[in-house]
């Protein structure tokens, strides 16, 4: 069964590089009309890292999910045409060849999480040292010679000529911390207290870890004014909480308690205002026209995606370059304009096969440490996509996060990555048969040859 499986992914994964590759070649002939002089190269360079990702996967985790890989090679692939073609349109930071390092690198990275973590619930063991290496790595930009604010965001640390944006891997950490703390309290915090209406509301003792991280979360965005990390952290904590105890309360404290937090700091702080303005009044001539803070990017990015139509104008065909940070931010948008509201479906729809293969492996886990960080690590990927297509698309105020496995940058590519290479140790420990059944079938195996 194993080598069936295996085999069955290796033809989802060289698939998946096909449908790249076909889209890379029409990027060419949409721009010139000939194919590209260096899509045998990219072919060849994403062909040969997913191979190696596959080799290590299936020497180290073989009862592994066989989908996620070829999915986030897809979603990963398309980024990288998206990236060459804006990078066509001469716009400055957009390119190609950057991507691929970091891909490689986000491979290295994987392929090492697979190695070097032979058994994931060694984690449950670091309990509140992930907490506390998560709040150092959200606590980094913040130090006055390494930390950076660029964008209007202090998100960045520089050191050399390397820049990292840590709050990507802070997440990480910190959903490891949740798991574990949630797996040694959640008898407490499932205690109910009095009840309001149809609600069994959770006792006032308990809310200090709600508490907390409401102001680990407020912190952040008044802090560094980052919005997007904000909202990740404390929604997932609040969606981990509930999957522990199964309290409907958690849900109403932790939406309420964000909500007005948010609307407090908008209040006080110039920077928070700023983005509920321009969500709220997006089109006014004012806000759109401002120098800094101001809408013209956001407008921008609707009006590619309603160009795009329902079918988009094909890609290179359309006009990215019009949009600033196409190839990061708005790169959603971009792929909208080009392959039209069916492609931004069927991204989405993988996007939820991802999500799906790892509230699976949540489903199937056998203790409960790996259930609750499977589902917590699906989770922050959905949430996280939610965020991102919500403040393009003006349906929540713009954040500061990228789409996964698409916009350029390193930091989120090599956490993403290795939150992939998390999901699958799990998978391949949630399905891994009794060690008696594998010999019996390695036996029936040698009696059939």
């Amino acid at each position: 069964m194993t080598a069936k499986r295996r085999g069955a992914q290796l033809a989802m994964l060289a698939f998946a590089v096909l449908i790249v590759m076909a889209a890379y070649a029409s990027v060419g002939l949409g721009i010139d009309k000939k194919i590209p002089s260096g899509m045998l190269t990219y072919g060849l360079g994403l062909g040969g890292l997913m191979l190696a990702a596959y080799l290590v996967l299936a020497k180290f985790a073989p009862w592994a999910d066989p989908l996620l890989l070829p999915l986030v090679t897809l979603v990963n692939g398309l980024g990288l045409v998206m990236i060459y073609r804006i990078e066509q349109t001469g716009m400055p930071g957009a390119s190609a060849t950057n991507q691929l390092m970091w891909t490689a690198l986000g491979v290295v990275m994987f392929s090492a999480t697979l190695i070097v973590l032979k058994d994931h619930r060694a984690l449950q063991r670091l309990t509140y040292t992930a907490g506390f290496v998560g709040l150092g790595l959200l606590v980094l930009p913040l130090l006055p010679l390494i930390g950076t604010e660029l964008n209007g965001s202090r998100i960045w640390i520089h050191i050399g000529g390397f820049s990292i944006q840590p709050g990507e891997f802070a997440k990480l950490a910190l959903v490891v911390f949740f798991a574990g703390y949630l797996v040694a309290k959640r008898d407490v915090l499932a205690l109910a207290g009095r009840r309001l209406l149809f609600i069994d509301l959770p006792r006032a003792r308990d809310l200090g870890p709600v508490l907390i991280t409401w102001g680990v979360s407020i912190a952040v965005l008044v802090g560094e004014k980052d919005l997007g990390t904000s909202l990740l952290l404390f929604g997932t904590f609040i969606a981990m909480l509930y999957i522990a105890t199964q309290r409907t309360s958690w849900v109403l404290i932790g939406v309420l308690l964000f909500i007005g937090g948010a609307i407090l700091a908008g209040q006080v702080f110039s920077h928070v205002e700023a983005r509920f303005d321009g969500w709220l009044h997006a089109e006014s001539n004012d806000l759109y026209n401002r120098e800094l803070g101001g809408t013209y990017q956001l407008m921008q990015g609707l009006f590619s995606i309603g160009s795009g139509g329902i079918l988009g104008t094909g890609l290179g065909k359309g006009h990215p370059d019009l949009t600033p940070f196409a190839f990061s931010d708005f790169i959603f948008d971009a792929i909208g304009e080009e392959l039209g509201l069916t492609g931004l479906m069927a991204l989405l729809m993988v996007y939820a096969l991802i999500v799906q293969r790892g509230l699976r492996t949540a489903l199937v886990a056998r203790d409960p440490f790996s259930k609750l960080l499977a589902a917590g690590l699906s989770f922050i990927t959905a949430w996280q996509v939610f965020i991102i297509v919500g403040g393009v698309t003006r349906l929540i105020p713009l954040t500061g996060l990228v789409t996964p496995f698409m916009s350029a940058g390193g930091s989120a590519l090599l956490a993403n990555w290795m939150l992939i290479a998390l999901l699958v140790r799990m998978s391949d420990a949630a399905r891994r048969p009794p060690p008696q059944a594998i010999q019996d079938e390695g036996l029936t195996q040698v009696m059939q040859r």
